[in-house]
């Protein structure tokens, strides 16, 4: 007897669900590219019980006729490619024709839709991928609505995660999907409440300051650029605006969101030497190609993509963006070494190690990045470091690093920790996902001496502030929170050490700052009272001492 057999449709289309269709956040991704391929310039999404009961995609687009209508359901169905040159000349969002058979296999789904011309649409009913019921519907449009995801599957059911986690995944997919659309319309719906308005915006700049606010984007440098039949538009980092988490990377590829290892690599490297081992930069990069150089038909969910040449890819986001990186650090290091006046610039003065100003005939090289100040018994290496002389040897400080163990335990013990009033409350806008984490979790907050109220539409007002938080990078903190809150932390720290070493991060003192003898002097103390005062919470080291053997053998003195 054989052993062989084809698989009836419903489970064929069941099995192709499993790739397409993982959680709500899939079937709103493929319902949204739908709806931007028909062109569409104002879609709204309905959400009930996190996309588990209902997903409800409405929009303006082109439509449907009644044969398109009856025909959008069969497997490979599609209006976007038509033979083997288009599939590698993709122009569109969505192109295999497997997103709606596949949600119609594992939910109750309703289209109703019609086009312009015709004033009597089509309404059809599916279940188990079969039309249940047909009848005519004045549309213009094109709204689907999927109840109860996976009823007849409750084996993949039973992994859903909890409403708050699905809800997450629906607003990544949506946030993605505006990012890359700033001239549409989108409004999100959850449980009767409108929960994200984004109206059209002019430029990818402009919807990222919608979705994240002025003061997120002010941390960012722009990039524009193009060469090779590439064309660019990117919004990275300034070398000072690091994060501790990668919860804002986004690549698209011809508008369409990816995952891209060798970009990432590129956008990475592109800030050696400047990038801390255990930070990220945030970027957002708007790459646009010539079709034909890119396969999207490379992963069921069209996450990953393939070029035709990576390399010149990758030396192109390279190169802009490390030029782009290196202006902005010339220009900040110019604004640094201008001195107030009565300090020694090195670029106006020649000085020696003595402190006082040292002949022309006697400068054997000028020590470019040791701004020395005569009057303290110390000297700063680059912006960073900072060597102190002492009994029996020398001790150099990386005094970020001291400042982070100095104020994470006091984060954490609660030591000294004294919050005052703002004269001026501050208000935080933040990415939706962001917001929902925040509001949901003030208490914890709290705990480290925040006083945090919700303002809505994605706002929050911060009322009091521990004093080491005064001079913060406010949105940070809460956008690092919230990262912690959303990916959980590591299984040797609580939620509460994580959350302490990210807001001690941002709170500390950074590199390019000069502190004064009392503040050097103070940093010393308060780092030797910690409980461990050579790492800093990240475990990179707070101090290096160098007896004077070490020296001798350095050296080559015996």
């Amino acid at each position: 007897m054989p052993q062989i057999k084809i698989l009836p449709p419903d489970l064929r289309n069941k099995i192709a669900a499993g790739e397409v269709i993982e959680r709500p956040a899939s079937v709103v991704k493929e319902l949204l590219e739908n709806s931007i391929d028909a062109e569409s310039t104002e879609i709204r999404i309905d959400i009930l019980y996190a996309g588990k009961r209902l997903i409800r995609v409405s929009d303006n687009g082109k439509g449907m006729d009644k044969d398109d209508a009856l025909l959008c359901f069969e497997r490979h169905a599609t209006s976007k490619i038509s033979s083997e040159h288009d599939l590698f000349n993709i122009l569109t969002m969505g192109f295999r024709g497997e997103a709606l058979p596949s949600i119609a296999s594992v939910s109750k789904v309703k289209l109703i839709t019609g086009v312009k011309d015709n004033p009597i649409g089509i309404s059809l009913e599916i279940r188990d991928g079969t039309i249940k019921d047909m009848k005519d519907s004045p549309a213009i449009g094109t709204t689907i609505e999927v109840r109860d995801l996976f009823y007849n599957m409750p084996a993949r059911k039973k992994f859903l995660k909890s409403n708050s986690t699905e809800l997450f995944h629906i607003i990544d997919i949506l946030t993605k999907e505006a990012l890359s659309h700033p001239d549409i319309i989108f409004n999100l719906n959850v449980d009767g409440k409108d929960t994200i308005i984004l109206p059209v915006s002019s430029s990818f700049k402009e919807r990222i300051m919608q979705i994240y606010g002025n003061e997120f984007l002010s941390d960012l440098l722009e990039v524009q650029t193009g060469e090779h039949g590439l064309k660019m538009t990117s919004f990275v980092s300034k070398s000072n605006s690091f994060r501790n988490s990668k919860s804002h990377q986004y690549i698209f590829i011809n508008k369409r969101p990816v995952k891209d290892i060798s970009i990432s690599s590129a956008i990475y490297r592109a800030y050696e030497g400047i990038l801390p081992h255990d930070k990220h930069p945030v970027f957002f990069v708007f790459l646009d190609i010539e079709p034909s150089k890119v396969d999207f038909n490379v992963h069921p969910a069209k996450r990953e993509v393939r070029f035709e040449n990576k390399e010149i890819i990758y030396r192109f986001i390279l190169n802009s963006i490390r030029e782009a990186v290196r202006r902005e650090r010339i220009e900040h290091s110019e604004q640094f070494t201008e001195l107030p006046e009565g300090q020694l610039s090195i670029k106006e003065q020649d000085v020696s190690f003595s402190g006082t100003v040292a002949k022309p005939s006697e400068i054997i090289s000028e020590p470019a990045c040791i701004p020395y100040f005569p009057s303290l018994p110390f000297i700063f290496l680059g912006d960073t470091f900072i060597a102190v002389s002492g009994k029996g040897g020398l001790t150099l400080i990386d005094h970020h690093a001291a400042h982070e163990r100095i104020l994470y335990e006091k984060f954490l013990k609660k030591i000294n920790l004294n919050s005052y009033q703002l004269l001026f409350p501050r208000q935080i806008t933040l990415s939706h996902k962001e917001y929902r984490v925040i509001t949901n979790n003030i208490d914890i907050l709290r705990d480290f001496g925040m006083d945090i109220e919700d303002f809505g539409h994605d706002t929050v007002i911060v009322r009091s502030l521990p004093e080491e938080l005064e001079e913060s990078d406010l949105r940070g903190i809460l956008s690092d929170t919230a990262a912690c809150l959303i990916e959980g932390t590591a299984a040797d720290k609580s939620l509460k050490e994580e959350i302490a070493a990210r807001i001690a991060c941002h709170s500390s003192v950074r590199g390019r700052k000069i502190l004064n003898q009392e503040q050097v002097s103070q940093l010393i103390r308060e780092l030797e009272k910690t409980e461990f005062p050579d790492q800093c919470p990240h475990g990179r080291p707070t101090r290096i001492f160098y007896s004077l053997d070490d020296l001798k053998k350095l050296f080559k003195r015996k």
